[in-house]
């Protein structure tokens, strides 16, 4: 397995509990494919560069994990339909 950051913005118009549950969702896609979530920090809601989807704030998530090519798949492709992140973005590192 190698070592991936990720790093996602969710939709800052959602609530607390509903943040929450975005950011779970996105651990357990590591989670169901034999992956580790190694680190996870919530660096709040920041001013984007430009407007997203009406947006001019987001609410961004980093991530350190240990995937598999199967579990960096699931993610590119769950997160690219979840209308409650706006962007996504994952790096392997070297």
């Amino acid at each position: 397995m190698k070592k991936y950051e990720i790093m996602y913005i969710v939709n800052p118009s959602l609530n607390e509990e509903d943040t929450k549950k975005t950011i779970a969702l996105v651990n357990k896609i590591f989670a169901d494919n034999d992956s580790k979530v190694l680190e996870v920090k919530e660096i709040g809601l920041k001013d984007l560069a430009y407007e997203i989807a009406g947006n001019r704030k987001g609410y961004y998530v980093w991530a350190e994990v240990e995937a598999n090519n199967q579990a960096v798949s699931e993610y590119n492709r769950i997160v690219g339909y979840e209308e409650n992140i706006i962007r996504h973005i994952i790096v392997k590192e070297d």
